[in-house]
């Protein structure tokens, strides 16, 4: 099956969007991406309909405690969660992983240790950097090996002891676009008494998420990264959670997941995460064929994302492929066209002339919007060796973009780096 892109584009207001007559063309997205109009719908409908706390007796009350029921039923087919009771709202995944490092850190004792990743987003790097500053615990680094931009598992072998506690790690990395074999690390941590936390921002919106098949303990993602509002969201293993205490006033609920949600949730962000994933069932159901079309939503979902990821990996081979046929250009990720599967289509170069900011601003003045520096990334960016030089260029591809868009932006870069 293949996708039909004119009718993916007309669900996205935004990208008809033009500056000056000239047509927006979004290569931003891993850092935010557009969103559908029913995404826009269902919030506007919550604003105007079920604007109300939870709790009371009368009717808009009760539309935005079912607007929430909604939510946390849709994350949980989205995630294969066991229970929708396990999922956890919040502003976002950095603001989620702050709070729930501190639950976790009073449960930890002097000298106990955290397996952090050269991989990860700071946002799963410094909250438990800190952690272990708090309480005198010891950080332990996996590395990855910068020719190939994966891991070797065998160093976590060697870094697992009888004191590691807790194992963090990215479903993807946001600047190399590595995916990583997220099951078998937890496996290991799990074979290890550790509990393992699985950043999955960079992942969810390009392969299907299943917290169930991965093993992991906790798993934390936000909308705005797969088409949705600015929310987060994260999953937690119902025994883990109902061992932790959350950090919360005296007046709320002691029962998950509401203990977890610190203060009043943003119920047009809910209405708008479920429109989200309802959007990956309508291409499932609409585009994959018989096995979508019927199924039910967590089926219509997983139809979807592997249709859409076929359609992505075509996008970062022609990409990648482009970018190597131009002189002085280093792509810092996997470019073997036969390993296509094994990253996202988030590109990231590098050129011995150029500096990243400088392509970066030159693209903007095309309107090709793309992201320059380290993204955030900052112990990737260290390890490559890219950090004192200005980080990298990054083109972020989602299956909204088209194959006429990544010629625009390869002859952007032709002309800007000749």
């Amino acid at each position: 099956m293949t996708i039909d892109l004119d009718r993916i584009r007309a669900q996205f207001p935004s990208l008809s969007e033009t500056d000056d007559g000239r047509a927006r063309i979004y290569f931003d997205n891993p850092a935010g991406t557009q969103v559908p109009v029913m995404v826009v719908e269902r919030m506007t409908n919550c604003l105007l309909t079920a604007s109300a706390n939870l709790g009371g007796y009368f009717r808009t009350s009760e539309l935005a405690g079912a607007v929430i029921d909604d939510a946390r039923v849709a994350m949980a087919d989205f995630l294969n969660a066991p229970s929708s009771d396990e999922i956890i709202f919040g502003q976002n995944m950095t603001t989620i992983t702050f709070h729930v490092s501190r639950s976790i850190g009073r449960l930890l004792k002097p000298g106990d240790e955290i397996i952090l990743s050269q991989m990860d987003h700071d946002a799963n790097v410094e909250p438990w950097v800190l952690l272990a500053r708090d309480f005198d615990l010891k950080v332990r680094w996996l590395p990855f090996d910068t020719e190939t931009f994966e891991f070797d598992l065998s160093k976590l072998d060697g870094l697992l002891t009888n004191r590691t506690r807790l194992v963090c790690v990215s479903g993807a990395s946001n600047l190399t676009g590595t995916i990583n074999d997220v099951k078998t690390i937890c496996a290991k941590a799990r074979s290890a008494g550790a509990w393992s936390f699985v950043d999955a921002v960079q992942s969810a919106p390009h392969i299907p998420s299943d917290v169930q098949d991965m093993g992991c303990d906790f798993f934390v993602c936000s909308a705005y990264k797969f088409f949705g509002p600015h929310q987060g969201i994260m999953w937690g293993r119902r025994d883990v959670l109902e061992q932790l205490e959350p950090y919360k006033v005296r007046p709320a609920a002691a029962e998950l997941p509401w203990c977890f949600e610190t203060g009043t949730q943003s119920h047009e962000g809910l209405a708008g995460t479920a429109a989200a994933i309802d959007y990956f069932a309508w291409i499932g159901a609409t585009m994959s064929g018989p096995l979508g079309r019927d199924g039910e939503r967590r089926q219509q979902l997983l139809a979807g994302l592997d249709l859409l990821f076929d359609y992505e990996k075509d996008l970062a081979a022609k990409l990648i492929t482009g970018l190597q046929d131009i002189a002085g250009v280093r792509i810092q990720g996997i470019s073997d066209s036969d390993a296509m599967d094994r990253r996202v289509p988030t590109v990231s170069f590098t050129h011995d002339r150029h500096k990243p900011a400088t392509i970066a601003a030159a693209l903007a003045e095309r309107n090709i919007f793309v992201w320059n520096g380290y993204n955030y990334a900052l112990e990737v960016a260290k390890a490559l060796g890219i950090l004192e030089s200005g980080g990298a260029v990054r083109i972020g591809a989602v299956h909204y973009n088209s194959m006429e868009e990544i010629d625009a932006v390869l002859n952007a870069l032709e002309d800007i780096l000749m």
